[in-house]
């Protein structure tokens, strides 16, 4: 009979195989795993269990990990929705300012007035082109006309 082996010390006594995501879901030391990882650290310790030695694993774990693992892709899921919301609510407040003259402050820490001419919103966050001016940001906006 071989000893399995499960890469932690702890589960069966042994070590050995190593988990890895190739999506990316770990970076540095003490980081946490991300689904992905997580499933795959799962399914080696599903097909490492002794199926004659049904005690050496409590199976209430593999519940609790579950339950972990949904609490964590519903909370995963509801934090990208709510990125997604305030984006688009950030886009339709830019919008409302097309045709408007604002008063913004530049990188230099200036006061500038201009009209707003057009919103970009490449890359997920929305920003002004303002008096020919374009890649102003929108929280740079101090006053509205």
């Amino acid at each position: 009979m071989t000893t399995p082996t499960n890469g932690f010390s702890g589960l069966n006594g042994t070590q050995g195989t190593t988990i890895s995501s190739s999506s990316g879901g770990t970076t540095g030391t003490g980081s946490l795993l991300d689904k992905n990882a997580f499933l795959k650290l799962m399914m080696v310790q599903l097909q490492e269990q002794d199926p004659l030695n049904p005690d050496s694993q409590d199976p209430t774990q593999y519940i609790q990990q579950l339950a972990q693992m949904t609490t964590l892709e519903q909370e995963t899921n509801i934090a990208t929705s709510t990125a997604a919301s305030a984006a688009a609510a950030a886009t339709t407040q830019c919008v409302a300012l097309l045709g408007h003259t604002v008063t913004y402050i530049d990188p230099n820490g200036n006061a500038q007035t201009g009209v707003v001419q057009s919103v970009q919103t490449a890359g997920g966050n929305p920003t002004l082109t303002i008096g020919g001016i374009a890649g102003i940001s929108p929280g740079a906006v101090a006053q509205i006309s």
